[in-house]
């Protein structure tokens, strides 16, 4: 009986550290080619029907008004995706936001999609308010962004699509200023 009892816990343990290995894996961020919008997907094709669908979905904001992808055709526009409870994401929405200030006059929008509960949201947004529009993604945010590129579904994640609104950059984990500094001159 204590044979079978070790066996056991033995095979339990072992599934355990599988499990923990392969969601360890999941949510990591990984990097994703820079240059190719269609790295990381499953089906190009696809990722680029949901790119030009993108310009059709419009969000609640966090104060009740909805917002328009289409009102941003037209200017570069970098798309991130991020929650209130995800720490890269809270780091990283500081700079975004100065990011935001400093080339809102050059043709270029930044918006936050919330993957998280409104009022979560809302409450963190009172505390540290941010210049851009956000929109309440919820959990339909993570569909969006994996259809997007997102294959993991991880957060931060980020999309930049030109003025002429093809998708041109994704990212999976924290902007840097280097990246900002990139996408500011793409067109």
């Amino acid at each position: 009986m204590n044979r079978r009892n070790m066996l056991y816990g033995g095979v339990a343990v072992a599934a355990a550290l599988a499990g923990a290995g392969a969601a360890w894996w999941k949510f990591q961020p990984h990097a994703v080619k820079e240059a190719s919008p269609g790295a990381g997907a499953a089906d190009p094709a696809a990722q680029a029907s949901a790119a030009q669908s993108f310009w059709n979905v419009s969000f609640d904001t966090p104060d009740g008004k909805k917002l328009s992808m289409s009102s941003f055709r037209g200017k570069l526009l970098l798309v991130n995706f991020w929650a209130t409870w995800c720490p890269p994401c809270v780091e990283e929405l500081p700079l975004l936001d100065y990011f935001y200030q400093e080339n809102k006059d050059k043709n270029l929008q930044v918006v936050g999609l919330a993957v998280d509960q409104p009022s979560a949201v809302r409450t963190w947004l009172q505390t540290k308010p941010l210049n851009f529009p956000v929109g309440m993604a919820g959990l339909a945010g993570t569909e969006l962004s994996k259809s997007l590129g997102n294959v993991a579904g991880s957060l931060p994640f980020s999309v930049v699509f030109g003025a002429s609104g093809q998708l041109l950059h994704r990212k999976i984990g924290k902007v840097s200023p280097e990246d900002l500094a990139l996408w500011a001159q793409l067109k």
